[in-house]
């Protein structure tokens, strides 16, 4: 067996970083793409008998290259020319006796790939198999399609994909391996007619494509599972593998964690620092989003005074007290640049609003609960000797899942206000509470009774929609809301956000369900987490729990293990304040299928087995779970 690696191109999508290299000499966390691949297909050797590679932008770079890596299978070279006027179909043209020679494993220079990959091609029993991963966002270039026995029905090149039929594609992977006989029966007299009628500047998968429509292609499609693979056309896709090949675990961690989001391109990932309501929107109202998606983007958003309306409209509140944001983060920008005094934080919190100001402004509060609790009466005792311009509230608390009951707050709404004190309400995760809907404060008659009063809430949680980003903020302190509102850019909003707020009415009753059902699934999640030995799952009315991480484990290597592991991330909050001497994790609540693949995760890195005798309370003594209902809204 002979391997064939195409690496004539330009790369010119890199930029700078094949200004003077040729596409496969660029690095993925200090390594080559070229020096990776040599070394798995090295690992091969002695049944492996020689490595052609077919040269053309820089060769000679790479041949020197080359020539310096401890290789022991023979690597022979095959020049391509006119590299800069021709496709890859010309290179494999180049290369078309060598395909003659011996049996084939083919590929392209730009791919990044587990050492596991090619041992599923080389398990394979079939001669001639194209390796096909189920079609991802990510991904681009040729497709197929395969019927029940993997064999190919359809080479589809990218100018004939079809977005309606995306579920029903497989991306070729750009590994291939040929049979001797089959180079010689099929693909090397249709590759040297297919390129004597139709030029060199095509790709080399046009030819599997015109085979495919044979009766007896002799070419079949083996379908990857979890292996990983990426191919690199652009800077994007380089930082994107950067992250999933890192070698250190604690660096994969890291390069994860510092993306903020976007884990949409990595489809194996399970995303449990997503805090959202995996049961909503329904699919009626994600189709009707995608009827109007077309005109929506050629068109602008209305302005900050229209989607206040909408906004007002959406929560129920006089427009002139509402501010529509980007994201609530938007807004909790603009709101700490108005602030004055220092700021009394209850800790741990979501750092966004204390991070906006100076260390030395921040007036910490650190309950005496170990469990993180608190009353009205405990902040009130605490701050009433301190100098503070403004209190905030996160409430249900981030990490904490703590919520202080509405009366409460009505409390501390009265406190502060007889004594000047603007207090922030940040209830973004409320609707997850249970005996919502009356535990939030955007109503008229309490924003009016207590002016001092800020309201933040993100329609991201529990609405389901966090790519959309919106978020709002009210306060019948009107000068407030006012200065907001020109702060922000007149166009904050995009328009598919603006009709999603226009269309949500309709949908109130899924609402409704959807919040019912979470509750149901959050309780049943929190008694299989709570046995996992090493967790202490704490009480939430959020959409997540804080968990305390005990000893042995560490939450850090907690985290990496399930990442690198099982695919699986979650929050690490051993760092944040508060936390200090003691060790936390945050996981969001997904559906029942995710929750469960989490818990048996967990129990696999301690060799545990869920048991019906475990507490269920995760070792918060008195705590009973309290019967969520959500009421139906009024009609």
């Amino acid at each position: 067996m002979q391997a064939i690696i195409l690496a004539a191109g330009m790369g010119k999508r890199l930029g700078a970083l094949t200004r003077n290299n040729t596409k496969c000499m660029i690095q993925v966390n200090g390594v080559t793409l070229i020096e990776r691949m040599m070394r798995q297909l090295d690992r091969l050797s002695p049944s492996l008998e020689k490595i052609v590679i077919v040269t053309g932008y820089e060769g000679e770079k790479l041949k020197t290259f080359l020539s310096r890596l401890d290789i022991s299978t023979p690597v022979e070279y095959v020049d391509n020319p006119l590299y800069a006027s021709t496709n890859n179909i010309y290179s494999l043209y180049l290369a078309k006796e060598h395909l003659l020679q011996d049996d084939t494993l083919l590929f392209e220079s730009d791919l990044i790939f587990e050492d596991s990959v090619i041992d599923a091609l080389l398990r394979h029993p079939y001669p001639s198999l194209a390796l096909v991963a189920k079609f991802e966002s990510w991904m681009d270039g040729t497709v197929v399609t395969l019927d029940e026995d993997d064999n190919i029905r359809q080479f589809i090149p990218g100018s004939k994909f079809s977005y309606k039929k995306k579920t029903e594609y497989f991306k070729t992977v750009n590994i291939y391996k040929f049979s001797r006989e089959f180079s010689r029966t099929h693909y090397v007299p249709f590759l040297t007619a297919y390129s004597k009628a139709l030029g060199n500047n095509e790709y080399y998968e046009q030819v599997l494509r015109v085979i495919a429509l044979l009766d007896k292609p002799e070419i079949k499609a083996l379908r990857l599972g979890g292996e990983a693979w990426y191919e690199i056309d652009d800077i994007q896709d380089l930082d994107i593998a950067a992250s999933i090949f890192t070698p250190d675990r604690e660096e994969h961690l890291r390069l994860m964690e510092s993306r903020y989001g976007g884990y949409w391109r990595y489809p194996r990932i399970r995303d449990f620092c997503y805090l959202v309501n995996p049961y909503f929107p329904n699919k009626r109202l994600m189709s009707e989003l995608k009827a109007n998606f077309e005109r929506l983007v050629r068109e602008y958003p209305s302005g900050m005074r229209v989607n206040s309306l909408l906004a007002a409209k959406y929560f129920g509140i006089s427009q002139e007290y509402i501010c529509i944001g980007n994201g609530a983060a938007e807004l909790i920008k603009a709101l700490m640049s108005r602030l004055e005094g220092k700021m009394g934080v209850i800790y741990p919190t979501f750092e966004e609003y204390p991070n906006r100001v100076k260390p030395d402004m921040v007036v910490p509060f650190h309950t005496a609960s170990r469990n993180f609790t608190y009353t009205a009466d405990d902040l009130m005792e605490f701050f009433s000797g301190k100098d503070i311009g403004t209190l905030l509230l996160v409430n249900p608390g981030n990490p904490s899942g703590f919520f202080l009951p509405k009366g409460d707050v009505l409390r501390l709404c009265l406190w502060t206000k007889t004594r000047g004190i603007r207090l922030i309400v940040d209830e973004s995760f409320v609707d997850f509470s249970c005996g919502m809907p009356d535990n939030t404060l955007l109503k008229d008659g309490i924003l009016e009774e207590y002016p001092h009063l800020a309201v933040v809430n993100s329609i991201s949680k529990s609405y389901g929609v966090p790519g959309l980003r919106l978020g709002i903020l009210a306060s019948a302190d009107r000068e407030l809301a006012a200065w907001i509102k020109k702060d922000v850019s007149i166009w904050n909003i995009n328009s598919i956000a603006e009709f999603y707020m226009q269309i949500f009415g309709k949908y109130e009753q899924s609402y409704v369900r959807a919040c019912n059902r979470f509750m149901k699934e959050r309780d049943r999640f929190m008694q299989e987490l709570s046995r996992v030995p090493f967790l202490n799952v704490f009480p939430s009315q959020a959409n997540y729990f804080m968990c305390e991480v005990k000893p042995p484990m560490k939450a850090r290597s907690l985290t990496g293990l399930l990442l690198k592991n099982h695919s699986i991330l979650v929050k690490d909050c051993s760092r944040k304040k508060g936390f200090e001497g003691r060790e936390f994790i945050r996981i969001a609540v997904r559906d029942a299928t995710d929750n469960d693949a989490l818990v048996r995760a967990m129990h696999a890195e301690t060799g545990s087995e869920p048991s019906s005798t475990c507490p269920t309370n995760g070792g918060m003594a008195g705590y009973t779970r309290p019967a969520c209902q959500y009421p139906n809204p009024k009609p």
